[in-house]
Order: structure tokens, then C-alpha cells, then sequence
């Protein structure tokens, strides 16, 4: 609610525009007693928000664009790349340091987890699912809680963190804290109007992270990390079973099409490396 109120303030803003919130719940919304990885991980909160657009009780969906499977949804395209917040991890409760040995993290995230394992192959891992303050009221006596930054920012909370985790060893999961806007693509007036709050350097950035997240395959259940910073694309992969990770860190061009590629090339290389 709080990044759909957002985009629809920021939509008045550059058009001028009425706009009106459909609250629509998620299976991921109402599943709350059973582990993301389980139910589907993507788009777990993503189908009937785009449901409701294609069904025409709505004229836009409102998604956290890690949220979104790589393959996009026909019938629909991703009209707006609201500009990113902060798309690091964060510590609540504790920073990574001071946790004691065999100390509890609680995250629903396997990327999260495996990241932190790599470091701190110690730490012991509980689930964590729920709305912000129900996760802020979960923090595991001892241990932390890991959360997005920009879930904190947009909420106000980031007075909560603890540790926020470097992002090229914690390498955020595609499209984090970024906001995505999808709308029908025939519907060219919506279009238009998204124009108006699409972000052109996020969007670059995303459509790259997402590039290596399709060349993985929409099948792929392993933890994912993609993110491009200061024309970098660096990139995580892991294998559950072994704790195996592959970790890139590709220098970007100018031309988005060769930096598509690149990604697509990382992800086999990456793919290949874990066999």
C-alpha cells in the first residue's frame, strides 16, 4: 500500500491525473504460514495484482519489481521503473559482527541465507514472513532479522537497522528497491502517462538484472543475486545442497543491448561454474 500510494502521488504529480487505489491481496499476502520458496517464490505476490489490471477492474499494477517473474506476463508491459531507493540488505537487531557464534537469523530469503552462510557459516536460520511490523516484532532473542533497506525507507523505519550489508558480497536480489509499474500494452493512454514517472537509469539497471535472471530460466529455485552499480553488473548464484557460489562482477558499456548480452553471458558462466 505504502509503494502504491507512492506511485499514485507521483503520477498526480507529473500528469495531473485522479487516481485510486484497488486494494487486491496476493497468495503470497494470505500464505503467510508457509516458507516463499515453497509456494512458487516469483510471483507469489504478482498474479492477481496483474490479474485485476488484465480483467480490466484495474488500469495498473503496482509491484516490488523483485517481486516480478523474469518472463513478462502477456498481455502486459512494464510501463514505469520508478527510480531505486537503497537496494541493500539490512540487520535488525544485531549487527553481523557482534552476532555471537550460533547465533538465529530469521529470513524467508534462500539468497539471503546463503549469503550470510558464506560469511558466517555459524549462523543458525528460522523463517521470517509477515508485513513489516509483524517481522520488526520477530527479531529472534540474540540473533537479527534480515530486511530490504528500501522497505525500511518507504516506510519510515530506517532507524530500526542495525548493519546495512555491503552489496557487492551481499549482492541484492533482482530489482530490489525498485518499484515497477505494469499496465496493459494496448492500453497506450496508461502508457503515456507512466512515461511520465519511469526512471531511465533504473530502468537501464533493472532490464540488465533481469536480462541474467531469464537466461537462467523462469524454473530456477536457486538463490539469485543480480545488481548493477557504477556500470558493474555483479552477480550471485549458489547451490543449496553444496554451498557452492559463483560471484561476477562484469564491467558494463554504453550500449544496453551489448550489456544484455553481457548479462545473459554471465549467467551461463555462472550456471556452468556450479554445474
Amino acid at each position: 500500500m505504502a509503494q502504491a500510494t507512492t506511485v499514485a502521488d507521483a503520477i498526480r504529480a507529473a500528469t495531473g491525473r485522479a487516481v485510486e487505489l484497488e486494494l487486491v491481496e496476493t497468495t503470497g499476502d494470505v500464505r503467510q504460514d508457509v516458507p516463499l520458496h515453497v509456494i512458487g517464490g516469483q510471483g507469489v505476490f504478482v498474479k492477481e495484482v496483474q490479474r485485476a489490471v488484465l480483467d480490466g477492474r484495474a488500469d495498473l499494477a503496482v509491484h516490488s519489481a523483485k517481486d516480478l517473474p523474469s518472463q513478462p506476463a502477456d498481455g502486459l508491459v512494464i510501463a514505469a521503473f520508478c527510480e531505486r531507493r537503497n537496494p541493500a540488505d539490512a540487520l535488525v537487531g544485531a549487527d553481523l559482527d557482534s552476532l555471537p557464534d550460533g547465533a538465529t537469523v530469521a529470513t524467508g530469503s534462500v539468497r539471503r541465507r546463503a549469503q550470510l552462510a558464506r560469511v558466517r557459516p555459524d549462523l543458525e536460520f528460522v523463517e521470517l514472513r509477515g508485513n513489516i511490523d509483524t517481522r520488526l516484532s520477530k527479531i529472534p532473542d540474540g540473533g537479527a532479522i534480515v530486511m530490504a533497506v528500501a522497505a525500511l525507507q518507504i516506510l519510515g523505519l530506517t532507524d530500526h537497522i542495525d548493519d546495512e550489508l555491503d552489496t557487492e558480497t551481499f549482492v541484492p536480489a533482482v530489482g530490489q528497491g525498485c518499484v515497477a509499474v505494469e499496465c496493459r500494452i494496448d492500453d497506450a493512454d496508461t502508457v503515456s502517462a507512466l512515461a511520465a514517472i519511469d526512471h531511465v537509469a533504473t530502468r537501464r539497471a533493472v532490464e540488465i538484472e533481469r536480462a541474467f535472471l531469464a537466461e537462467l530460466g523462469s524454473g530456477c529455485s536457486l538463490p539469485v543475486g543480480a545488481y548493477v552499480r557504477d556500470d558493474v553488473l555483479h552477480t550471485f548464484l549458489a547451490d543449496l545442497d553444496t554451498g557452492d557460489a559463483a560471484v561476477d562482477h562484469v564491467r558494463l558499456t554504453a550500449d544496453l543491448s551489448t550489456d544484455l548480452e553481457s548479462a545473459r553471458t554471465a549467467a551461463r558462466a555462472s550456471r556452468t561454474a556450479l554445474g
